[in-house]
């Protein structure tokens, strides 16, 4: 899996694209008809004010968003998280007395679940982030999270839909990183479709790309 952040137009994008395709860029199908199957090359983007973001695997559907961490909220907190999150996920914002760590909680939250929402293809519309809640476990084995470090052992994350209470989403991965100490990145796949190691590169406009994965810049959140 290779995650990229850059200031990045189409063109850029249609490059980046064909570097990690098997396939020239002319082999590539953009468009879809009914009786269209997803190639193997997988890829989503997000983006805000500041940066650009875009994943791609093979194999796997994607989802990604990315948001700034000091992002404002014109909203109070809890009013916007009993609005649009579940009732677990409220009550966990609730219990949190520090309003700085209640809105870095709000917008990892925030961040994860939109990741989610992109990786089954329907956006925020077709599955409401009420509808779905994001379960934290302590796992005994390597965690389900995709890890940029594959010896790292750390909180397990499922997804409760309401429609299916009984049933936990567990065949989908998530990471949650942070780039620069200034964003935070959610990445969602499916589980046991792809490689748990993450490839992070940084981009600027006109310089060498850089694998920043493994450095300073590119932190796991636990």
């Amino acid at each position: 899996m290779c995650f990229v952040w850059l200031e990045m137009s189409t063109r850029r994008l249609h490059c980046f694209l064909e570097h990690w395709s098997v396939q020239p860029l002319p082999d590539v199908e953009w468009q879809h008809s009914d009786h269209w199957q997803s190639p193997p090359l997988h890829f989503n983007m997000s983006h805000t004010n500041s940066l650009v973001a875009c994943g791609v695997t093979g194999g796997s559907p994607i989802g990604i968003d990315v948001e700034e961490k000091q992002r404002a909220v014109k909203n109070n907190i809890l009013s916007l998280a009993r609005r649009y999150f579940s009732g677990p996920e409220f009550e966990f914002l609730s219990s949190i007395n520090d309003s700085e760590a209640q809105h870095q909680e709000f917008i990892k939250l925030w961040t994860m679940k939109e990741a989610y929402v992109k990786a089954l293809g329907v956006g925020f519309s077709g599955s409401p982030f009420k509808t779905f809640t994001l379960r934290f476990t302590r796992s005994s084995e390597r965690s389900s999270l995709v890890n940029l470090n594959s010896d790292y052992k750390a909180l397990e994350i499922a997804v409760d839909q309401q429609d299916h209470p009984k049933k936990i989403m567990s065949y989908w991965q998530f990471a949650l990183i942070e780039l620069d100490g200034s964003h935070y990145a959610a990445i969602c796949t499916k589980k046991g479709e792809v490689s748990k190691s993450i490839k992070v590169w940084k981009t600027v406009p006109f310089q060498e790309d850089v694998c920043v994965s493994g450095t300073d810049a590119v932190v796991e959140v636990n």
